[in-house]
């Protein structure tokens, strides 16, 4: 499911304009996108999941085709862990 599809389909769902829908999931993503990379704040959605930022330490790796040695450095990701009534719905 692409982001049109979802806005097509909360479009039909609650009788609003695509174009209003759109803002609204853009600007949703766009809070979401803020809030892990500017404030480092963690996001919670019960009973869907939570955008969490996890943080990765330095550590050296190998380039087996030049048989050498990486350092990379300390970096945080963000990752999404589903509820656990999410989780439960899929089984």
């Amino acid at each position: 499911m692409t982001k049109a599809d979802i806005i097509n389909e909360i479009a039909e769902s609650t009788g609003l304009q695509k174009k209003e829908v759109a803002v609204v999931v853009e600007s949703f993503m766009k809070t979401v996108k803020d809030s892990l990379l500017n404030n480092k704040e963690n996001v919670y959605l019960r009973g869907f999941g939570s955008f969490i930022i996890k943080h990765r330490a330095a550590k050296t790796a190998r380039n087996i085709q030049k048989n050498t040695t990486i350092n990379i450095e300390a970096h945080d990701l963000p990752s999404f862990k589903p509820a656990k009534s999410f989780i439960n719905e899929m089984k």
